[in-house]
């Protein structure tokens, strides 16, 4: 079973030790880790200049009696509005994000965003995590890149790597609107809301000669430059406007995206 000490070695040999990542973990993946997602956060932080995660909070959302079109969503189901939680700055990510996410977040040096569903919290990476703002959520995806920062992926693949949304905002995806219930009862607008992730998979052959790749007990971990993934995923945007959407019949998000697609090739 892999220990503190044998995680640190272990991500070193990435050779990133200056580079801040965002990093997206299956604790589960690595078999038994000593220490659990305490030992792996801890060594996180050690082995790179500063770490990411998304601590994102789905149960804050709800929904409006109305809002815009295309946007995903049928405005009549409103009866799950009752099990929405209000945001709070200290709430818990959702357990989606994983174990060693929520560890990072409990941290008492991390700082966290204050996006009602988005939020993303970290450790010597202030600078990144105040970027973010409601209009732009993954601002702080950007800041990483610009700090030539990298993505780690411990134990899952792409459909979780947060950086692809960025991506695809910046090649002019649709978006979504999504609301969130605050502490005052109020519900807040979210725009930038990404699609479905379902379909991310498909852009691994692009970035495979730029991964780096480690065994970390059970786990693979991945490391790509940010900046790389993100220029390569535009491209295949650029070139296939309905490139990495599943193809689920019933996700309508990626429905909406092709819907999108469609009306503007028309226009």
């Amino acid at each position: 079973m892999p220990n503190f000490n044998d995680l640190i070695v272990s991500f070193q040999t990435l050779e990133l030790q200056d580079k801040p990542v965002i990093a997206h973990a299956s604790l589960r993946a690595f078999g038994h880790v000593e220490g659990g997602p305490d030992a792996v956060v801890t060594a996180l932080i050690y082995a790179f200049g500063g770490v990411m995660m998304p601590t994102h909070t789905y149960k804050t959302m709800v929904t409006p009696e109305g809002g815009p079109a295309n946007n995903a969503i049928n405005y009549s189901r409103r009866e799950w509005n009752r099990h929405a939680v209000p945001y709070t700055k200290d709430m818990s990510a959702d357990s989606l994000m994983g174990s060693v996410a929520e560890n990072l977040r409990q941290r008492p040096e991390a700082k966290r965003s204050m996006h009602p569903i988005l939020s993303f919290a970290g450790v010597n990476v202030d600078d990144a995590i105040g970027k973010q703002t409601l209009e732009n959520p993954f601002a702080p995806i950007l800041n990483l890149a610009d700090q030539e920062g990298w993505v780690l992926l411990m134990g899952v693949d792409h459909t979780v790597n947060t950086s692809i949304h960025l991506a695809e905002r910046l090649a002019k995806r649709k978006q979504f609107t999504r609301w969130a219930l605050l502490d005052d009862g109020k519900q807040q607008a979210c725009p930038g809301f990404p699609g479905d992730s379902s379909g991310f998979q498909a852009i691994e052959p692009d970035v495979r000669p730029y991964t780096r790749s480690i065994q970390v007990g059970e786990a693979t971990v991945l490391a790509l430059p940010l900046r790389i993934l993100i220029a390569k995923t535009m491209d295949r945007i650029k070139k296939d406007p309905l490139a990495l959407l599943c193809q689920q019949a019933e996700c309508e998000r990626c429905m909406a995206v092709r819907e999108h697609v469609r009306v503007r090739a028309q226009g």
